[in-house]
């Protein structure tokens, strides 16, 4: 199944001022990167963020999320959000925000 090209209007939508991101096809999907770091994509249905080993048990107890394990061992500090999660464009604006700040935090890979 293709990545759902409606949920990459809405983040588009969303995040079409920010500074610095590129996007990319991966893993089956779509990354949306900040200078090379992913910070949040979308797989399938579902959308990707990469909320930090600090933010991810929490992050986890939120509705609609589950750990992000395609290869059979879960990649802590990575969540998938359904659905249930993405009911509205604030919700939707949280996550993103969310993985936005992650890779913000991380050192450049456009150089690489």
């Amino acid at each position: 199944m293709p990545y759902d090209h409606t949920l990459e209007d809405r983040i588009d939508l969303l995040s079409v001022n920010w500074p610095g991101f590129s996007k990319k096809k991966m893993f089956g999907g779509l990354g949306y990167l900040l200078r090379g770091n992913m910070a949040f994509g979308i797989l399938k249905a579902q959308l990707v963020v990469r909320c930090g080993p600090e933010r991810h048990v929490v992050c986890l107890a939120r509705p609609g999320v589950c750990e992000f394990d395609v290869t059979g061992r879960p990649m802590r500090g990575w969540i998938l959000v359904s659905d249930d999660g993405l009911d509205n464009d604030n919700a939707l604006l949280d996550w993103l925000e969310a993985g936005r700040d992650f890779a913000a935090g991380l050192p450049s890979r456009d150089d690489h």
